[in-house]
């Protein structure tokens, strides 16, 4: 069984939904899931799962939260390299650009992308919900 961890930073509830839906397609997929806020994520616990999903919402000029979300995710950095991860959240402006970025970030760390990555404008309807499902279902494979 796959145990997977998602790691999430929400301000309105949008990426909050999303990170549930997440960790219920792992689950449905056979995997163990865990949800964790930015505050009990560590770049050791990186290494006691096989995937990890992150998700944060575009803030400010289309950038990633910067007092929780963004510090632990620095941290956990150089510990991607190799490691399975997938990306989700939520925007409000702007053309998805912060996801982008975010992702080229990530290959650059050497992580697996095991999917493409999720946003949805605002709320989160059916079918973010559906894709954000099947992301967590990607990562249990």
């Amino acid at each position: 069984m796959s145990k997977i961890a998602v790691v999430f930073w929400s301000g309105t509830g949008n990426t909050e939904i999303m990170a549930g839906k997440v960790a219920q397609g792992a689950r449905e997929a056979g995997a163990e899931a865990e949800l964790f806020t930015p505050a009990e994520f560590t770049p050791e616990k990186l290494g006691t799962f096989d995937a990890v999903a992150f998700g944060c919402p575009s803030m400010g000029n289309e950038q990633l939260e910067d007092t929780e979300f963004e510090p632990m995710f620095l941290a956990c950095e150089s510990h991607l390299s190799g490691k399975r991860i997938a990306l989700f959240g939520s925007y409000g402006w702007g053309d998805g650009e912060w996801m982008r970025l975010w992702e080229e970030a990530c290959r650059k760390d050497g992580a697996v992308l095991a999917c493409e990555s999720v946003i949805c404008c605002e709320t989160p309807d059916a079918e973010a919900e559906a894709a954000c499902a099947a992301l967590g279902a990607a990562l249990a494979d």
